[in-house]
C-alpha cells in the first residue's frame, strides 16, 4: 500500500475555477508509454462524463448475432473400390430463383475443375449434370479484398420448391473435400449467437441457434428447429462434430477452451419454415479465445496525486501465469464513483485507455487516470470508488478481468469543490490527458493526407486523385484494428500532421488510433480527420464464412475477429461519441438493374449479406453511429473485380474528401 501521509495540493490547468484539497502520494509520471511491436507509443488517458456509461457499457451477446439465410454446406467425398470418388447430400430450394455456389478448391474454373456436379428435381430418381439444369453458372470468388476464394455459381429460375438431390463425381486424385454454399428464403433466418462475452482459456463457450422471423424489426421464434450440429475447429486446426442440445425455440452447444487463439464454431441447421418446407442454414462464429493472465489483487487501489495536477487511480494486479512478463498492455475502463453532500452515491466519471503493467515499490500495477476537474462537476466527495471495472485483450476486447466494485483509498476524508466548478467546460486535456512533451520533440515535418487500405489488401486509392497525399502500404496482411492503427502512426511518423482518407478496415483502424494513442492526427488543422469508404464498422458476415473456408483451403490472409459482428461489437464499446464524431464515412451498394432479379456486387457473397450491400459490407452494418455519415451511393461495389465499380474509383467523391480533408 501506498504511504498516504504525503500531502499534495492539485493545481488545475489555467481557466479552471474550481478549488480541491486533496491528500495523496504524489505519483512520479501522468504519461502512459506503451512498448509494442511497432516501437513505443504514447496512449491517451480517457475519461468522459457519467451519460457515456451506457455506451460504453458491454452490449448484450445477442445484438452481435448473426442472422443467416444460408446455409454453407460441407462436403466430404468418398472413395469407393473403383476408385472413384463422390457425395450425395440434400439441397433445400426454398424459393423459385434459387442460386448456389460449389467451392471445389479448383480455383473457380469450371472447365479444369475435376468435380461434376449433379443435380435431381424433387421427386427424381436419377440425376444429370447440373449445366443441364440450371439457367446460368459461371465462374465466381467468395471473400474480403485480396483473401478470395473461387467458386463455380448455379442458378435455377421457376425452379420446383422442395428437397432436389446434390451429387459431386470426381477422379481419385481430385480435391476430397469442399463446400456448396446455398441461397434460402431470406424471411425465415437462423440466428444464432454466444451466451456471453467470457472468452477465457478453461471457460466454456456456449452457442446459441433459433430459427426467427422479422416483424416489425423484431426477431420472433418460428419454423421447426429439427436438428443441429456444431463443425468446432480449434486454433491448432483440429475439428470435431457435435449434436446441438434442443431447448426452448432452438439449440445449444457448449465446450471448454483449452488453447488460446482463433476457434471456428460452424452452426448447421436443419428445420423447416412456418409454411412446412425443408430449409437448411448455417452460421459461422469467429471465437477469440485469450490467455488469463492477470488478476486483480483485492478489492482496493489507490487513488493519488500525479505530477500534472491530475489524479492517478493505481490498481494492483498479479500475473496469473506466475511469470513477471505481462501482455504490452490492455484495454481498461472503470466507472468512478463518489458521495454527494448528503451521503448519497453520485457517478464522477468514466476512465480508461491502453494501459500497460508498470512497476514499482508496491508491486504491478495498471494506472488510469482522473482529470479532478470530472470530480468538481459532479460535485462528489470522498470515499470514492471504481466500479464495472473491466480489463481487456487490446486485440480482440476479451475481458480477461472484471470487478463490479473497486475502492479507492485515500487520506483524505473528502475532496471540496468550489461553487465555481460549475463554470467549468469539458475540454480536451478533461477526455484524452495531457499530451505528452515527447511527441512534441519527436515530430516529423509537415502535413500530409494519408490514403489507407484495408484488410488483407494493397494500395487501391488512385493517387492522382489526392494532393499532398502519401499511401500507407501494409500488403496483403491480417491486423487486428490495434495492431493496424499502430503500423499507421509508426508511418504517419514521417509527418508532423496529417488526416486520413481510409478504405474498409483501415477506416475502424484509423478511428482506433485516433482514440487510443497520440498521433499526428492530434496535429492536424481544420478540416475532416478521418474520412472513410465501405468500413465494417459493426463488422461482416463475410468474417466467419471466409474463415471457415480459409481453414479447409488454406487460402487467405487469416482469420480476424475484429471484422465479425461479435469482435466489432466489443470494440465499439470502447470508442465515446467524442471520437467517432472525428468520421466521416460513406456506405454504397450495387445498382439496381430491375425489380426481379437478384442484383449483386459479387455473385457468392450476395447469398449471405442483406441488401442493400457493396459486396463486403453491409449498408446497415457501415453505419458509425456518432459518426457523419455523408451518404450513401448505388452503382459501387467495394473492390475492383465485383459487378459495379470499385467504390475507391469515384472521382466526384475522391476529390470532395482531398479538398474537405484536415492535413
Amino acid at each position: 500500500m501506498l504511504n498516504a501521509k504525503i500531502i499534495a495540493r492539485v493545481r488545475l490547468a489555467a481557466a479552471i475555477s474550481a478549488v480541491f484539497t486533496i491528500a495523496f502520494t504524489q505519483t512520479a509520471t501522468a504519461q502512459v508509454r506503451i512498448l509494442t511491436d511497432s516501437g513505443e507509443v504514447y496512449a491517451k488517458q480517457l475519461a468522459g462524463p457519467p451519460s457515456e456509461f451506457a455506451q460504453l457499457a458491454p452490449s448484450s451477446p445477442i445484438s452481435a448475432a448473426i442472422h443467416s439465410k444460408s446455409a454453407l454446406i460441407p462436403i466430404s467425398l468418398t472413395q469407393n473400390e473403383n476408385g472413384e470418388l463422390s457425395w450425395k447430400g440434400d439441397l433445400p430450394i426454398e424459393q423459385s430463383n434459387a442460386r448456389f455456389v460449389v467451392f471445389d478448391g479448383a480455383g473457380g474454373n469450371l472447365e479444369s475443375s475435376d468435380w461434376q456436379v449433379e443435380l435431381a428435381k424433387p421427386g427424381q430418381a436419377r440425376s444429370e449434370p447440373a449445366q443441364n439444369v440450371v439457367s446460368d453458372q459461371r465462374p465466381t470468388t467468395f471473400g474480403i479484398e485480396a483473401a478470395q476464394v473461387a467458386g463455380d455459381m448455379y442458378a435455377l429460375e421457376s425452379a420446383e420448391i422442395g428437397t432436389w438431390a446434390l451429387s459431386v463425381r470426381a477422379g481419385a486424385n481430385a480435391q476430397r473435400t469442399g463446400f456448396v454454399l446455398i441461397e434460402g428464403n431470406p424471411e425465415t433466418q437462423l440466428v444464432s449467437y454466444l451466451s456471453s462475452r467470457s472468452q477465457r482459456v478453461g471457460d466454456t463457450i456456449t452457442v446459441n441457434a433459433q430459427l426467427s422471423t422479422e416483424v416489425k424489426g423484431q426477431f420472433a421464434v418460428d419454423g421447426q428447429f429439427d436438428q443441429g450440429r456444431v463443425i468446432l475447429t480449434a486454433p491448432n486446426g483440429q475439428r470435431s462434430e457435435h449434436v446441438m442440445r434442443a431447448q426452448a425455440g432452438g439449440a445449444s452447444f457448449s465446450f471448454k477452451a483449452r488453447m488460446p487463439g482463433q476457434y471456428l464454431a460452424q452452426v448447421l441447421v436443419n428445420g423447416q419454415d412456418s409454411a412446412g418446407n425443408t430449409l437448411l442454414r448455417s452460421a459461422e462464429h469467429v471465437i477469440a479465445i485469450a490467455t488469463d493472465s492477470i488478476d486483480l489483487s483485492g478489492a482496493q487501489a489507490v487513488l493519488s496525486s500525479a505530477a500534472d495536477g491530475r489524479l492517478n487511480a493505481e490498481i494492483p494486479v498479479t500475473n496469473k501465469l506466475g511469470q513477471r512478463e505481462f501482455g504490452s498492455h490492455y484495454r481498461a475502463y472503470a466507472q468512478v464513483w463518489g458521495k454527494d453532500s448528503n451521503g448519497a452515491d453520485v457517478a464522477v466519471a468514466w476512465i480508461g485507455g491502453m494501459v500497460p503493467v508498470t512497476y514499482g515499490k508496491f508491486g504491478a500495477s495498471l494506472n488510469l487516470a482522473l482529470d479532478p476537474r470530472w470530480i468538481a462537476l459532479a460535485g462528489a466527495n470522498a470515499p470514492f470508488e471504481l466500479r464495472a471495472l473491466r480489463l481487456e485483450d487490446p486485440n480482440n476486447f476479451v475481458t480477461l478481468e472484471a470487478s463490479e466494485r473497486v475502492s479507492l483509498q485515500s487520506s483524505s476524508a473528502a475532496i471540496t469543490a468550489s461553487k465555481a466548478a460549475r463554470g467549468i467546460e469539458i475540454d480536451d486535456m478533461m477526455r484524452m490527458g495531457v499530451r505528452p512533451a515527447a511527441v512534441e520533440q519527436s515530430k516529423g515535418v509537415g502535413r500530409r493526407l494519408l490514403l489507407v487500405h484495408g484488410y488483407c489488401s494493397g494500395a487501391v486509392w488512385p493517387a492522382g486523385s489526392f494532393t499532398n497525399a502519401s499511401t500507407f502500404l501494409d500488403a496483403n496482411q491480417n491486423r487486428s484494428h490495434d495492431q493496424f492503427a499502430l503500423r499507421i502512426k509508426t508511418f504517419g511518423n514521417t509527418w508532423n500532421s496529417y488526416g486520413i482518407v481510409a478504405h474498409s478496415q483501415g477506416g475502424a483502424a484509423s478511428l482506433h488510433l485516433y482514440n487510443y494513442y497520440w498521433s499526428g492526427l492530434d496535429n492536424a488543422g481544420a478540416g475532416r480527420l478521418i474520412q472513410s469508404v465501405g468500413t465494417p464498422y459493426q463488422g461482416t458476415n463475410l468474417a466467419g464464412i471466409l474463415a471457415t473456408l480459409g481453414s479447409w483451403f488454406g487460402v487467405g490472409c487469416g482469420i480476424n475477429n475484429d471484422l465479425s459482428y461479435s469482435g466489432a461489437t466489443a470494440w465499439l464499446a470502447g470508442i465515446p461519441n467524442t471520437s467517432r464524431a472525428k468520421v466521416n464515412y460513406h456506405t454504397t451498394s450495387f445498382r439496381l438493374t430491375n425489380w426481379w432479379s437478384n442484383d449483386f456486387c459479387q455473385f457468392a457473397t450476395d447469398l449471405v449479406l442483406s441488401d442493400p450491400e457493396d459486396g463486403t459490407t453491409e449498408q446497415a452494418k457501415g453505419q458509425l453511429p456518432g459518426a457523419s455519415n455523408r451518404g450513401h451511393v448505388t452503382g459501387q461495389c467495394h473492390t475492383s473485380g465485383m459487378r459495379d465499380p470499385a467504390q475507391v474509383q469515384d472521382g466526384g467523391r475522391n476529390a470532395t474528401m482531398n479538398t474537405n480533408a484536415a492535413r
